[in-house]
Formats: C-alpha cells, sequence, structure tokens
C-alpha cells in the first residue's frame, strides 16, 4: 500500500504520517528525508538537486513496493497548478500499481495561522534542518503561498481513492484515525506499537 499525503508547506504531513505509521506499521518516508540529503550537496531547485531528490524516492519506492513491508506513508507539497507535480504523483503511484498494490491520496489543509504556527514546533525542527532558520522558513511558507495552488480545493472529492482533510482543529492522532477508518488500514496489534 502507498499513502499519499499532500498539502502546503507546516499542514502537518509528516506529524500525521508518524502517527499513522506508529497505529499501522506503514513505513513513513517524509519528503525532507531525500530534501535534506540532497541539500548538503546541491541547492534547492536546480537540476543536479532534482535529478537525486526524484532519483532517490523512486528507487526507495521500487524496493519498498517490491518488498514484504506492508506499505509506505509518503509526503508531499503538490503544487496543483503545476502539472511536474501531478506528474510525480503518478510515477510514484504507477510504481506500487504495477504491483498490484493500493494508492491512496490524502490531502491535508489547514489555515494559514495554524500552519505559521506549526512551522516551529520541535519535531518539525528536528526532522527537517533546513527549515531550522525559522524567519528564512516562515517567509518561504508564505511565498509558496502567494506563488502556488496548494490545495485542490475539492477538484479531487468523491474519489474512492481520495481524502480532503482540514486538519487546523484536529490533532495528528485523530487525523490519522480518520485516514484508517475512511480507508480501513489494518492497525498493528497493541504489543506491536513502535514509537
Amino acid at each position: 500500500m502507498l499513502v499519499l499525503i499532500v498539502g502546503p508547506p507546516a499542514v502537518g504531513k509528516m506529524t500525521v504520517g508518524h502517527e499513522l505509521a506508529r497505529r499501522t506499521g506503514l513505513r513513513l518516508f517524509h519528503n525532507h528525508h531525500t530534501i535534506e540529503l540532497v541539500l548538503r550537496f546541491f541547492a534547492f531547485g536546480t537540476p543536479a538537486y532534482r535529478r537525486l531528490v526524484d532519483e532517490f524516492r523512486r528507487r526507495v519506492f521500487e524496493e519498498v513496493a517490491a518488498s514484504e513491508l506492508p506499505g509506505l506513508i509518503f509526503t508531499y507539497v503538490w503544487a496543483f497548478d503545476h502539472p511536474r507535480d501531478a506528474a510525480a504523483i503518478e510515477r510514484y503511484s504507477a510504481i506500487f500499481r504495477e504491483r498490484g498494490a493500493r494508492v491512496v491520496i490524502v490531502e491535508l489543509e489547514a489555515s494559514q495561522e495554524e500552519r505559521l504556527r506549526r512551522n516551529e514546533t520541535a519535531f518539525r525542527l528536528a526532522e527537517k534542518p533546513s527549515k531550522r532558520d525559522v524567519t528564512a522558513s516562515r517567509r518561504q511558507l508564505l511565498a509558496d503561498d502567494a506563488g502556488y495552488q496548494l490545495n485542490s480545493r475539492g477538484v479531487f472529492d468523491g474519489r474512492a481513492d481520495y481524502l480532503r482533510l482540514d486538519t487546523t482543529e484536529l490533532s495528528a492522532g485523530d487525523t490519522a484515525e480518520r485516514i484508517i477508518a475512511r480507508f480501513e488500514i489494518p492497525r498493528l496489534s497493541a504489543d506491536a506499537k513502535t514509537t
């Protein structure tokens, strides 16, 4: 199974993914696992950066899809007004679908005010070193909001493989529970849960 969690920066994708992984045994592969690695060598957005991030992601998807693992949770900032992002979602999904795996997409939304608050949480800053300059990170979040369409505006509502949730008032745990219920994702037994 592949669970794609999409949404704008600091909406809670990684935190929800962490809670979902803890409850289900699916492995979390958040977008900054590759971003942080490649940023050590190449600037964000350069051709080398894009090639490496995409290649690392593709290889992880291929290996997980071919393995005995129960599945993968992947987080992604999808600019809905950029065809390149839709193509990436399709490429990543195809790797799992070609092996008969189920693919679902969860879109998270939250108010900008809440996202600016979440932008500075300890968990986010621990997992994403490139976000530790919170002034620059805040500036980038606001620029991304102004420059891109980072939510679908309901265009996929009603699809069986899609769930859109406003998490402004929801905890990560409550959001994970809604995802599990909506897609009937098997849970780990209580004694098998990991943190």
